[in-house]
C-alpha cells in the first residue's frame, strides 16, 4: 500500500511498479510526489524536493565565493 506522505491518502499505483524518480499525483490533495527510493519505499513532495536543490544550489555558491576570495588574497 502506496500513502501519500502529505495527506496519507492511499495512492492507486502498485509498489512494485514504481522506479526511483517517478512522479505521482495524488488524487485527494493533489500534490505531486517524487519516489525518493524504492527500497525502502520512500516518497517526497515534489515541493520538499525543489527546496532541497535550492538549499544544495545555495550551499555550492558559497562556497565558490569563499574560494575565489581565497584566491584574490593569494594574488596580493
Amino acid at each position: 500500500m502506496v500513502t501519500c506522505p502529505m495527506c496519507d491518502a492511499v495512492l492507486d499505483v502498485e509498489e512494485e511498479e514504481l522506479d526511483e524518480g517517478d512522479e505521482l499525483t495524488c488524487e485527494e490533495c493533489g500534490d505531486t510526489i517524487t519516489v525518493k527510493s524504492k527500497d525502502p519505499l520512500e516518497l517526497e513532495s515534489a515541493d520538499e524536493a525543489d527546496e532541497d536543490e535550492d538549499d544544495d544550489f545555495d550551499e555550492d555558491f558559497d562556497e565558490d565565493e569563499e574560494e575565489e576570495e581565497s584566491e584574490d588574497e593569494e594574488d596580493w
